[in-house]
């Protein structure tokens, strides 16, 4: 019988198969918006995680690199769009460089201009509290002002690929 401790380890230093192991985990899909001096930016996210329910405090992770990067700092509040089920495009859009990933998108402002996404499973607008740089990463925290849960079955990232739920736990 095989144990655990008779399993090879694999080198850290090996991404690829470090990330192909990290996609194990399923994870939801979001959607980070903000709105700084006209600008609006967005991108995909699966990092997204609750942080405290006293203050509501949430928190995801952006590349120190990203272009986007100064409008979710400067505008002072981001919101969340977690992605249903039938957002794939939405997710796939927000994923890819473009001009103007809003182009034909009917959005609504949230707080601080946040660009808010129709169909979405839920939606949190926040007010920026806090940043962590860590790695090649910046962690950036925000406290829960407004929310809404409308129900839908969530979109899910497994294995490099979108997926639903096969027993949907709508409720």
């Amino acid at each position: 019988m095989t144990t655990a401790e008779d399993l090879p380890l694999l080198p850290a230093d090996d991404l690829r198969v470090y990330r192909r192991s990290l996609g194990t985990f399923p994870t939801g899909i979001t959607v980070m918006t903000a709105a700084h001096e006209g600008t609006r930016v967005g991108v995909t996210a699966n990092s997204f995680a609750s942080v405290s329910l006293e203050p509501p405090l949430v928190l995801w992770n952006l590349k120190a690199t990203s272009p986007s990067l100064p409008v979710f700092r400067e505008s002072g509040h981001f919101a969340v769009n977690v992605l249903a089920w039938h957002q794939e495009p939405l997710s796939m859009r927000f994923a890819t460089p473009a001009d103007d990933k809003f182009a034909e998108l009917d959005v609504t402002d949230g707080l601080g201009g946040a660009p808010l996404l129709d169909g979405c499973a839920a939606r949190f607008e926040t007010e920026l509290v806090h940043e962590y740089v860590t790695g090649d990463h910046v962690v950036l925290f925000g406290e829960v002002r407004r929310y809404n849960n409308f129900h839908r079955e969530p979109l899910i990232f497994l294995r490099g690929r979108h997926c639903r739920l096969e027993q949907p736990l709508i409720g």
